[in-house]
């Protein structure tokens, strides 16, 4: 479903070149659940802006369900994204001047091939998240949690293949937080969605299937969440 190959992206600070990737190579298949890891600066948001189609590599190329995106012209570009991301912000993202319901709309109406009644399943998803007596009110009427609510049923209104997320819970107590991750998990479950996941949260992490970790704009570790257990379970011993 994902396939990144030889990724690289450097940028200009002065008369100095910056490497924040320097060479990123791995698959995601469909269905899975993968937690992208790392400290501060690591490069793990450039890494995720790329997988969207959000920023240009420097070299190499990312395939989304086989279509190369990376130096597709924008118009082309906007098209990819539509039918195939939904994406998380930890910034929620809301348009303030929009309802609830119309918020999570508004993908359909700019995208939709109109073959699924975009109203129905707007509610459909809002109820699903524990909004359904919410869809009227807007960003600022609802608590922070509440709009991140709302975030995740606008990312998957289309049913996308794929669901990017960027510190999805950055932003949320405790509580909140737990509660998202629990209606993400549980979405991307009904859905079928394969899922990537920016956190520095180990807590987080650990309810993903693949775990990635970068350090310098290198993979460091990639392995599947038994094997990495196993591992931290060992050097406990």
């Amino acid at each position: 479903m994902i396939a990144v190959e030889g990724l690289r992206r450097s940028i200009r600070n002065g008369s100095r070149t910056v490497d924040i990737l320097k060479g990123i190579d791995f698959t995601v298949p469909q269905g899975q659940f993968v937690a992208i890891m790392g400290a501060s600066g690591s490069g793990k948001s450039t890494l995720l802006g790329l997988l969207a189609g959000l920023d240009t590599p420097s070299a190499g190329e990312v395939r989304l369900n086989g279509t190369a995106i990376s130096y597709l012209p924008e118009d082309q570009l906007a098209q990819v994204r539509g039918r195939t991301i939904g994406f998380v912000f930890q910034s929620y993202q809301l348009i303030p001047t929009l309802t609830a319901l119309e918020n999570v709309l508004l993908p359909h109406e700019l995208n939709a091939d109109g073959k699924e009644n975009g109203l129905a399943r707007a509610r459909e998803l809002l109820v699903s998240v524990g909004l359904g007596d919410r869809m009227g009110h807007y960003p600022v009427q609802l608590s922070g949690g509440e709009q991140q609510r709302v975030a995740l049923a606008r990312a998957f209104i289309l049913r996308p293949p794929i669901v990017l997320a960027d510190e999805p819970t950055g932003n949320l107590d405790t509580k909140n937080g737990a509660h998202v991750l629990d209606l993400l998990l549980n979405l991307n479950r009904v859905e079928g969605t394969t899922l990537v996941l920016v956190t520095h949260d180990p807590m987080l992490a650990s309810h993903a299937g693949r775990r990635i970790v970068l350090s310098d704009g290198l993979i460091v570790s990639d392995e599947l969440a038994q094997q990495a257990d196993d591992a931290q379970a060992s050097v406990a011993r």
